[in-house]
């Protein structure tokens, strides 16, 4: 906790100390010979001297370290990658995960957590019962001197002993491959425990959820659990879930704890559960830059240190870790709420957004908008995706959303105008092309049938884990799959 505290109220000296011993560490490795890392002594030099990246650019290095080779992006031999879920490009990528990045990023990041919950309840009774943890649903898979998988089955693999006899359900279970027969496995184990907490991806515990209220004919999870209190949760937005969640946990027994957690790194924790935006962690083993979506140029793209970042305005994050990335555009865009201390919250993709007709909507803006479509219609909302209608002929475009609905609003005409007019209040650029009515028509609504998106993450064998739905889309490619299986018609996949 004082490490925390102490980075917060120091953040530049904390980055710049990441820095240097990101350098020093790997100043022998291959890439950090061909790249001067031994001169390189601050940010200028650093941004000029090394190109960013993306998984493509170091996917030649990270196959060879796979293979077994030593000291070519990071020092020693990296045993450990995460297979990224690959939703967008249709491809796995692997992430090295060095146990550098184990021990100092990931369950540093955990411990931290752990830490801010115990401050923020000092009367807690967490340790007393066990903490549900829910992650992948993949085995590690053996590639020469290497193992990939889900980043859960890796921490599992690597969990401390003490924590271990904290966490339900047990590693087999955990680590098992079938999502279905896992959930069913797990509420097998877990139904008579005391539960004290929750971790994991918020939209599968959901569908955990859902399973526990069906079996014990409970009303909602206090009356399965009556000592649960911590709730930690990431991956997604929270906030289509939100009331659904409050629902399941009423009151003010169970404190909400929202973390940023990928297969790269822990990056951030919300430090106070009654306000929203989560710590950046800056003595991680992680060197943040940014770039103001504005000027977004892929690889061509200028960075700026977190001295130079500005409250509200959009970034993409470029990182360095621990783990051998370096200057790798991770693809998630944040804003900062504030910079004393540096607090973010995750507002969308660089790739997952619909600019079919120059309107740049991003996943934030479409989230908040089908929020408060749901907040007026008094519905909610399980998953949902949305992309183009392109231009043909004489007719105008448009915007095409297909919704699963938890909760179905009773006028789903007057639903499909309010989330229209409020993405048009949210996102300029698509209110004045709406406004005109010769670029953009009225948004079209598709109803997808009950567990539509699980079926289709079913069919790309992605269930569980950190696997999602891809909200936006700027092509057509997922909108016909979802379209074409909500028939109930066979899809590629």
């Amino acid at each position: 906790m004082e490490e925390l505290l102490h980075s917060s109220k120091e953040p530049f000296v904390a980055q710049r100390a990441v820095m240097s011993g990101l350098l020093q560490k790997a100043k022998n490795t291959e890439f950090g010979k061909a790249y001067g890392f031994d001169t390189i002594h601050n940010f200028k030099t650093f941004s000029k001297r090394i190109p960013l990246a993306t998984y493509g650019d170091l996917k030649e290095s990270i196959e060879r370290m796979r293979s077994g080779e030593s000291n070519v992006l990071w020092p020693g031999q990296i045993k450990w990658y995460a297979k990224s879920s690959g939703t967008t490009s249709g491809k796995s990528k692997y992430i090295p995960v060095s146990q550098d990045s184990i021990n100092s990023c990931h369950f540093a990041g955990g411990r931290y957590e752990l830490a801010i919950y115990l401050n923020h309840r000092p009367d807690s009774k967490l340790f007393e019962g066990l903490g549900l943890r829910l992650g992948g649903s993949t085995v590690l898979e053996q590639h020469g001197l290497s193992k990939s998988g889900d980043l859960s089955a890796i921490l599992i693999q690597n969990i401390p002993t003490w924590a271990e006899f904290m966490s339900a359900p047990s590693p087999n279970t955990a680590l098992m491959t079938e999502w279905e027969e896992k959930i069913e496995a797990i509420l097998d184990e877990v139904i008579d425990q005391n539960i004290t907490s929750f971790w994991g991806v918020s939209s599968w515990f959901l569908v955990l959820f859902n399973k526990v209220l069906e079996r014990t004919g409970k009303n909602n999870l206090l009356e399965v659990w009556p000592n649960l209190e911590l709730f930690a949760h990431g991956g997604v937005n929270f906030v289509p879930y939100e009331n659904q969640f409050r629902q399941l946990m009423p009151g003010n027994q169970v404190t909400f704890m929202e973390n940023y957690n990928a297969s790269e790194g822990f990056f951030a924790i919300q430090d106070d559960p009654n306000h929203e935006g989560m710590l950046l962690l800056l003595d991680s083993g992680i060197y943040y830059e940014f770039i103001p979506m504005s000027d977004f140029h892929g690889t061509e793209s200028n960075t700026i240190s977190l001295e130079k970042v500005i409250i509200g305005m959009e970034y993409a994050i470029v990182i360095t870790t621990n783990g051998g990335l370096w200057r790798y555009i991770l693809g998630d865009t944040v804003k900062f709420l504030s910079t004393q201390p540096h607090r973010i919250k995750l507002s969308g993709r660089t790739a997952h957004y619909i600019n079919a007709f120059g309107e740049e909507l991003i996943v934030s803006n479409a989230e908040e908008a089908l929020q408060n479509a749901c907040e007026i219609h008094q519905c909610s909302v399980r998953d949902f995706h949305a992309g183009p209608i392109f231009m043909e002929d004489a007719s105008c475009g448009a915007h095409q959303w297909i919704i699963e609905f938890e909760k179905t609003p009773k006028d789903l005409k007057a639903f499909t105008h309010s989330l229209d007019q409020s993405i048009q209040s949210l996102n300029s650029d698509y209110g004045a092309k709406r406004k005109s009515g010769l670029v953009l028509g009225p948004l079209e609504l598709v109803i997808a049938r009950d567990f539509l998106f699980h079926d289709w993450l079913k069919l790309k064998g992605k269930l569980g884990g950190q696997n999602k739905i891809p909200r936006l889309s700027n092509n057509r490619l997922f909108m016909e799959q979802f379209i074409a299986l909500n028939r109930r018609l066979d899809v590629p996949v």
